[in-house]
């Protein structure tokens, strides 16, 4: 499927989640040892894995392109709020949000909201920290930029790298379940954001782009599912099987399409551009955007 009938964000990432109050348990501190059971596990997905469902995900950007496109008007309050950090205290928690913050800051990036962008990345900066990969995510330069209200195309591209990098060093230390949750966040983030824009502003397009997350969520379930003896990541399939049960009814079909050929590197390579076309009724998608919110909500609290 053509990545750009993705609508979530990902920015290079790899990133997933929390799950509710429980799912994250935010009474217990956690020491960032990262335990054998899960260095194991984790070498269970390979790079090329994780690479390929990245790369049928859509950025940040590419999601806050498509709002833009429909002239929907910026809305800060859909943004999650910064206030609730402290109660951030596992590796979980930190990772889920992680990737809720990046999702924002693409859409705060593809906007020009540059005043916005200094708070948000403060927040960031610290879960960082908090996971041992703040070192990747280069705040100094981010919030030169948007203090100086400088170049917004280098915000993006800095902020993007910043991603790319915590995302590669987690994959690469072994904590490759916190890695699947940062993209999580950033694919519930996209997802509430889009909801939001589609219920002050109806749109084909816009709700076309939400029920075809279908397949998607399908893929990050699946890889969940190798960390699924973790508990907060069990909690986690929990809450996103929810929003499966909703996607039920829509029926997405695959159409054969037209093949082309294509010269890279001196090799000639055959692709084919299937389309997919996408049945729902309003009471479906009604029922998919409530799950969403719900879900949402409960993860960022």
């Amino acid at each position: 499927m053509d990545k750009n009938t993705f609508i979530v964000m990902v920015a290079v990432l790899a990133m997933q989640a929390l799950a509710s109050c429980a799912t994250c348990s935010r009474t217990q501190q956690d020491d960032f040892v990262v335990p054998d059971s899960v260095r194991n596990v984790s070498a269970t997905i390979s790079e090329s894995v994780i690479k390929e469902v990245v790369d049928n995900i859509s950025s940040p950007i590419e999601t806050a392109a498509l709002f833009k496109s429909l002239n929907v008007p910026f809305a800060q309050k859909y943004l999650a709020t910064t206030k609730n950090l402290s109660d951030y205290h596992t590796a979980c928690a930190k990772a889920f949000n992680l990737g809720i913050f990046g999702a924002d800051l693409g859409y705060i990036n593809m906007y020009g909201k540059v005043s916005l962008v200094s708070v948000n990345i403060i927040a960031m900066k610290s879960l960082a920290d908090g996971l041992n990969i703040g070192q990747f995510f280069n705040y100094t330069t981010l919030k030169h930029l948007s203090d100086n209200n400088e170049n917004i195309d280098s915000l993006i591209y800095i902020s993007q790298q910043s991603f790319n990098k915590m995302d590669r060093y987690l994959r690469q230390s072994g904590r490759g379940n916190l890695s699947i949750v940062m993209v999580t966040g950033v694919w519930v983030e996209a997802m509430y954001l889009s909801c939001q824009f589609y219920k002050d502003r109806p749109n084909a397009r816009l709700a076309e782009s939400i029920v075809e997350q279908k397949l998607l969520l399908a893929e990050l379930l699946n890889m969940l599912q190798v960390y699924k003896g973790q508990k907060e990541v069990a909690d986690l399939i929990g809450e996103l099987t929810a929003i499966e049960a909703t996607f039920e009814p829509v029926e997405m079909l695959v159409q054969d399409g037209n093949l082309e050929e294509i010269e890279s590197d001196g090799a000639l390579r055959v692709v084919q551009h299937d389309a997919t076309i996408v049945k729902y009724t309003p009471e479906q998608l009604a029922a998919v955007i409530s799950a969403i919110e719900n879900v949402r909500n409960k993860l960022i609290k």
